[in-house]
């Protein structure tokens, strides 16, 4: 596959950290066909050691998939994504990551302030497989260290095919605003593909987003918890001038429940319900009694009764 083939659709899902799991993949691909799904980050280090991983399950319709790799060692990342091409369609490297566990390995955000590196990095993967290789990045490590344009160029030189970047810098984390007139600098700067990625919660701010960016797409991140319609729904509009609604409490909680019915079975009962945990601010919100229904529901450990509880709520909003 091309990388115009595999971004054959503006929209991606973008790769966080224990939640793009196969579960969540699937369920964003049942929506949307064409959507370039990626992974959740996996270490390098990790992989290296342990090539038996749940985080690289995948099925036939996953494609295209991308799967993103942390690290910094250049022939281990390599040798990483010569083990996962087989499956992957293109390898991302991230380089974006602002959490201080990864950056104290001087990983993700942290290749920010060593583009050598970073570049070495990705001539190692490049020339270690056949399919294309991406980098998802920010806009620079703290407000003055914008290095996005130098970066992305460099990462460029070094034969990435496709950018994916965050309108924010390290310092920021998740704090703020993205900005995306910045990234409007990338895209004027480089040849290859730039998706923008930071604060797409829904079709409007994925239509500014595209307008200001001047990208070649959006990738969709924090807004698609809660909504796993999102990534489709930006779809339509953009391809066709379909605006479909967001879903109501009630798509939502069953939603919600066929989530928790996937988790349980890929994780098991115990681990499934514990790792869905994470999950309910984001499905039940914005009606009253919300916050107490999530302080009641996050303590249940049995999937029956959770789903008990979630029918009870159905019948009280209904």
């Amino acid at each position: 596959m091309q990388v115009s083939d595999l971004i054959a659709s503006r929209v991606s899902l973008a790769p966080m950290a224990g939640i793009t799991d196969y579960v969540l993949r699937s369920l964003v691909r049942e929506y949307s066909s064409n959507a370039l799904l990626t992974t959740e980050m996996i270490s390098s280090e990790a992989l290296n050691q342990v090539k038996e991983t749940c985080m690289t399950k995948r099925d036939k319709n996953h494609s295209p998939i991308s799967y993103q790799l942390s690290g910094h060692k250049p022939k281990m990342i390599a040798d990483c994504a010569k083990y996962l091409e087989p499956i992957a369609d293109m390898i991302d490297i991230n380089m974006g990551c602002p959490v201080n566990k990864v950056v104290k390995g001087t990983d993700g955000s942290a290749l920010m302030r060593n583009p050598k590196l970073a570049q070495e990095i990705v001539r190692t993967v490049k020339s270690s497989i056949s399919k294309p290789v991406s980098v998802k990045f920010r806009l620079g490590y703290t407000m003055d260290e914008l290095n996005y344009v130098e970066y992305g160029q460099m990462m460029q030189e070094a034969g990435a095919d496709f950018i994916t970047i965050h309108g924010r810098t390290r310092s920021q984390m998740y704090g703020g605003k993205a900005d995306w007139k910045k990234i409007a600098e990338l895209k004027k700067n480089v040849d290859i593909p730039v998706f923008a990625n930071g604060d797409v919660v829904s079709i409007e701010t994925a239509v500014q987003c595209l307008e200001e960016s001047n990208a070649d797409g959006v990738a969709i991140g924090r807004g698609v918890l809660g909504d796993i319609t999102l990534i489709h729904r930006v779809e339509q509009y953009i391809n066709n001038g379909v605006y479909l609604a967001p879903p109501t409490l009630e798509e939502k909680v069953e939603a919600l429940k066929k989530h928790l019915h996937k988790e349980v079975e890929f994780r098991g009962e115990d681990v499934g319900v514990k790792f869905m945990r994470k999950f309910y601010p984001y499905y039940l919100n914005g009606f009253q009694g919300a916050s107490k229904l999530r302080g009641e529901i996050v303590l249940i450990p049995k999937l029956r009764d959770v789903l008990e509880k979630l029918d009870k709520v159905l019948v009280a909003k209904g």
